[in-house]
């Protein structure tokens, strides 16, 4: 074994001046593999999900050709230089088994929570299971600063598809300057630094929330099963308080990806495009460098609500208006103006992945050992179908996933992309979802 290891300091004297140089990530430092250091923890695995509203053109964003050779449609050309790390699947739906469709909402909870909704609309709903990301985030997300990241790019903290259950919602970050503070001010501690000092401010934090520990038990040991259910989900948020003041007060491990930004100027906020994708790309490093940080290992990104209401500059009419009120171009055979957003939605997932890919890792990248699902809640949305929804993993998990395919569901359920993922990310399920959602066949052609 080489004396030399990630820890290892070349040292020297110069003018009587003891000096130390530390040394870059090499390869001998990692394991045969290298997806770990060869002395320390493996490379983490990632997860993240990221909405668009208002779904696409069905024939021309669905790929023609199944497998990994899969073509790319005009409405998906642009993620074409990721397209071996992307999967794309189709003709997965959301069943509704007898309940409403609700509009710009049944088919996205349907997707990340397997269960079709019972109350909802465009401003949003219920969700009558946990959705993914909460699982992931319960599974890979508890020794980490924070459980989960989720950001908006249209300035609405209320747009979120991260919910508990019921009416329970996580909340998004939109200001990039808040969420840098929130990730990089005084709490943040560099994984690569050397020294370490907790902060007591926090220890005393920490013990307030521990002192009401004993009494928080007795409550829920007098309460009914509907008061027992709300004051969980409301007593997890505070678990989860408590778990991160913990971890601030231990020295975190060296994150070799890890470059503190620079602290982003005030910007606009609003659902004007050129605005909203400035968000996005400020948001999205942002939540790209918290995960070399190890700050976190779950995100959710919504690009725009559901009934998207992004706009042009200068135009009144959003893109959820425009899918509904424009017409059919005979010539085309596609809605010109709403059809603008769907492209520039890919441009908008094509540059996160960009972000993700950017960061090295191991032998690859972050993006490499992350799996991202991006979604929209319907296919066409001027009649709001559920059916062949729009759907996309990408990354390969630190290769437990084989990416670069397109695969077809043949009218399955949409659960099936979460139950695969969910035992991909090493969680011990055997099926997933509710009702006619519910399913146990998980799609293998994406399991390495």
């Amino acid at each position: 074994m080489s004396k030399w290891t990630r820890r290892s300091m070349l040292r020297g004297m110069m003018h009587g001046s003891a000096v130390v140089v530390g040394l870059p990530l090499l390869e001998i430092f990692m394991n045969g593999n290298g997806d770990a250091l060869a002395a320390g923890a493996p490379i983490p695995s990632r997860f993240g999900t990221w909405f668009w509203g208002c779904g696409v053109n069905t024939a021309r964003w669905f790929p023609s050709k199944l497998g990994p050779d899969y073509d790319l449609k005009e409405e998906l050309r642009p993620i074409a230089p990721y397209k071996d790390k992307v999967s794309v699947f189709s003709n997965f739906n959301c069943n509704l088994d007898g309940k409403p469709n609700l509009v710009h909402w049944s088919g996205v909870m349907a997707t990340l929570s397997g269960s079709a909704p019972d109350k909802g609309g465009v401003g949003g709903g219920t969700a009558e299971a946990p959705t993914i990301d909460c699982l992931v985030a319960d599974h890979i997300g508890k020794d980490t600063r924070f459980r989960s990241l989720e950001v908006a790019c249209t300035g609405q903290s209320s747009v979120s598809y991260s919910m508990r259950a019921g009416s329970t919602v996580n909340p998004s970050e939109v200001d990039p300057v808040k969420l840098y503070r929130r990730l990089f001010g005084p709490e943040f501690q560099d994984p690569n630094r050397a020294e370490f000092v907790p902060d007591p401010e926090i220890m005393l934090r920490q013990s307030v929330l521990s002192s009401v520990k004993d009494e928080r038990e007795a409550l829920m040991r007098g309460l009914g099963a509907a008061d027992r259910q709300r004051a969980d989900q409301y007593f997890t948020s505070v678990r989860q308080i408590e778990q991160q003041l913990g971890h601030l007060l231990e020295k975190p491990a060296p994150a070799e990806a890890c470059l503190v930004p620079k602290e982003p100027g005030k910007v606009a906020l609003g659902p004007t495009w050129d605005v909203a994708m400035n968000a996005h790309d400020l948001l999205g490093q942002l939540v790209v460098m918290a995960l070399a940080c190890n700050q976190t290992r779950v995100f959710n990104m919504a690009l725009s609500n559901a009934g998207s209401n992004l706009r042009k500059p200068g135009d009144p009419v959003a893109f959820h208006e425009l899918t509904h009120e424009e017409p059919v171009d005979e010539k085309l055979g596609y809605q010109p103006e709403a059809t603008f957003f769907m492209e520039k939605s890919m441009e908008s997932f094509a540059s996160m992945l960009k972000m993700m890919d950017a960061i090295p890792e191991g032998d690859g990248t972050l993006l490499d050992n992350s799996l991202v699902l991006a979604t929209s809640e319907s296919n066409f949305a001027k009649i709001h179908s559920v059916d062949n929804l729009p759907i996309m993993v990408a990354g390969k998990a630190g290769g437990k996933w084989k990416s670069g395919q397109h695969v077809s569901g043949n009218g399955d359920a949409s659960s099936r992309v979460g139950l695969t993922i969910q035992q991909v990310m090493g969680m011990p399920v055997t099926s997933w979802g509710d009702g006619a959602m519910r399913t146990s066949k998980a799609i293998s052609e994406v399991i390495a």
